[in-house]
Formats: structure tokens, C-alpha cells, sequence
């Protein structure tokens, strides 16, 4: 029972190890701070509408948006700033949405997601992310 309790620790702890190692998520230079990221998944892509960051802050709650972009900043948990030639927009991406990218602000991404409107703030909730 001992031996088997120490390989399970050993196994967590190689587990933490290689997460860290593949640095997937969002690297922000300042700090280069790596957020890890769960495994790949597949999903639809077809033809979608882009709209701007100004545009997207301009839609009701729930419109589905489609942003090409810049991830500027990490705002703290799961909030990012979005920023494109239009301005920016606070994005929030689930750890489960960066699907195995590592992203720094020089990265062009795309960012496929729904408004959220809550009191007098706007932001993107991410359903996908994906570099372009």
C-alpha cells in the first residue's frame, strides 16, 4: 500500500512536471507568465462574419462574434485584453479554450465567441481560440 501511494505521488508530481513543460496558454512578455492548457480538440470551422473589438462592444448580450486580433494583456484569472486596429475589448477565456496554444502578444489570433453584457461592462466570452 505504501509502495503504491508513492508511485501515485511520484506520478502527479511527473504529471505537473510535463504540464508546465509544454507551456501552452498565454505567455505575457512582461512576466512571462505561461497559463497551461488542456489537450487538443477538433471542431467546425467554416465561414464566419469578422466583426472589430468597437463593433463587438456595439452588439447585444449573446450576439455571436468572430474577432482577428491581438491578446495584449492578462487582466487577472481568466480575463484578457483583446486588442485590434479598432481598440479593445475584455475577452474571458477558460483554461479548457486554449486547447494546447501558447499565445504571446505578438500572435495574430482569431476568437470566436459571444458578447456578454453585464451592468455597464462589455466583454467576450470565448467559446474558440485559434492562431492565425
Amino acid at each position: 500500500m505504501k509502495n503504491l501511494t508513492l508511485l501515485l505521488a511520484g506520478l502527479a508530481l511527473a504529471g505537473t512536471a510535463l504540464a508546465q513543460a509544454t507551456g501552452s496558454g498565454f505567455t505575457d512578455n512582461a512576466s512571462a507568465t505561461v497559463i497551461t492548457a488542456p489537450a487538443q480538440h477538433g471542431g467546425f470551422t467554416g465561414p464566419m462574419t469578422v466583426v472589430t473589438a468597437a463593433q463587438a462592444k456595439a452588439l447585444p448580450d449573446d450576439a455571436k462574434v468572430t474577432l482577428h486580433g491581438n491578446i495584449e494583456s492578462h487582466l487577472g484569472g481568466k480575463n484578457y485584453l483583446f486588442k485590434d486596429a479598432s481598440g479593445t475589448i475584455p475577452v474571458e477565456i477558460k483554461s479548457k479554450h486554449w486547447e494546447g496554444l501558447s499565445v504571446s502578444p505578438q500572435d495574430t489570433v482569431q476568437i470566436d465567441g459571444e458578447v456578454e453584457r453585464k451592468r455597464n461592462a462589455v466583454k467576450v466570452e470565448v467559446k474558440s481560440l485559434r492562431k492565425l
